[in-house]
């Protein structure tokens, strides 16, 4: 079984990615799930990208990259599942007229990991370019369990969180992870190159198959809360690195 060209999987992957916008910031998303008739769906990104519109009843706007339609949706119109100690979110909502493809992208066998040395790919839409689409590469370099996380040596560039990353090494594209955050090593007192990290999509194996509707995922929906006292957005959940400091959101 011959991998595809990673030009051929970004083709693939387009049309199920979005750029997710807030007032206090952008990320990723990608097509996680879809009823069959296409009236409600799910999008995964990291927790980081909506939590703070989540717990302020913020709007939040969806733009469909490969369509270039955009889609306003208020505390009312949507649902948001988070899951903060992984720094995963499911954002569901009705898309109206929004073409998305009608299956979403295949998501890593439940209980499944990569191995270390593996090659994987992402995209997202980074700050220092958001209205574009971008494609990055790099290798597994560890798998953390309990943290459901990927340690991955390619860097992880702000805007780009809660975008997918796919494992090419079958005859298709899985998704095997959300992007999560860039830990940078500052181990000489300067910035060396560090490590990314990478969720794995353990949140979104259950969630895929449980939701049906909009009102099923309010019922779900991770209660709103206030931020912590004197902070301007929750703290982003780190991993327990030895001598690293915590990581920059990706």
């Amino acid at each position: 079984m011959a991998e595809k060209p990673w030009n051929n999987v970004f083709e693939l992957v387009r049309p199920y990615v979005v750029r997710i916008s807030t007032p206090s910031g952008s990320g990723t998303g990608f097509l996680v799930s879809r009823s069959p008739d296409g009236s409600f769906l799910a999008l995964a990104t990291a927790a980081h990208v909506v939590d703070h519109a989540h717990y302020w009843e913020q709007p939040i706007r969806i733009q469909h990259f490969a369509s270039g339609k955009s889609l306003l949706l208020r505390h009312g119109e949507r649902a948001i599942i988070l899951e903060e100690d992984k720094d995963t979110a499911a954002l569901t909502f009705s898309p109206g007229d929004m073409p998305f493809p009608a299956d979403p992208l295949e998501l890593a066998p439940e209980k499944r990991f990569l191995k270390v040395g593996l090659e994987i790919g992402w995209v997202g839409f980074p700050a220092v370019s958001n209205s574009d689409l971008c494609f990055f590469s790099g290798r597994v370099s560890a798998f953390r369990a309990s943290e459901h996380a990927y340690l991955v040596d390619g860097v992880v560039i702000n805007g780009v969180s809660g975008g997918p990353a796919l494992f090419n090494g079958l005859d298709k594209a899985v998704v095997i992870g959300v992007v999560s955050a860039y830990i940078p090593n500052r181990a000489t007192g300067v910035t060396l190159p560090g490590l990314s990290v990478i969720r794995d999509v353990s949140q979104f194996q259950s969630l895929a198959k449980a939701l049906k509707s909009l009102d099923e995922a309010k019922a779900k929906e991770s209660p709103p809360a206030e931020p912590p006292q004197g902070a301007t957005e929750p703290a982003a959940p780190t991993l327990s690195l030895q001598s690293t400091p915590p990581g920059q959101r990706g």
